[in-house]
């Protein structure tokens, strides 16, 4: 995925505690924590049970971001996340 569609995303309808995660995860395939991960891999009960109060209650915000912003390459599911950790890497490398 082309560096200048990364740059378009925009990140404000997260919680301020997970935008930095979920940028540093779509931009370099840096993977975030626990909570994170879960909503990445589309895993509901795991995502439910790491989130805290607040991002248990703004759960509707990660799915619209998901959706609406996020490279659909990027979420979904374990081996997704898999591949889109080993592209964002290789796109790293490959940068001067």
């Amino acid at each position: 995925m082309p560096k200048d569609l990364l740059a378009d995303i925009d990140y404000l309808i997260l919680p301020v505690s997970c935008r930095e995660g979920m940028r540093r995860w779509i931009e370099q395939g840096i993977e975030p924590g626990s909570f994170l991960c879960a909503v990445i891999r589309n895993e509901l009960v795991e995502a439910f049970i790491a989130a805290d109060t607040y991002n248990r209650t703004a759960m509707g915000y990660f799915c619209l971001f998901l959706r609406h912003e996020a490279p659909p390459e990027c979420w979904g599911s374990r081996e997704k996340m898999d591949a889109w950790q080993r592209l964002r890497a290789e796109a790293r490398e490959a940068e001067p």
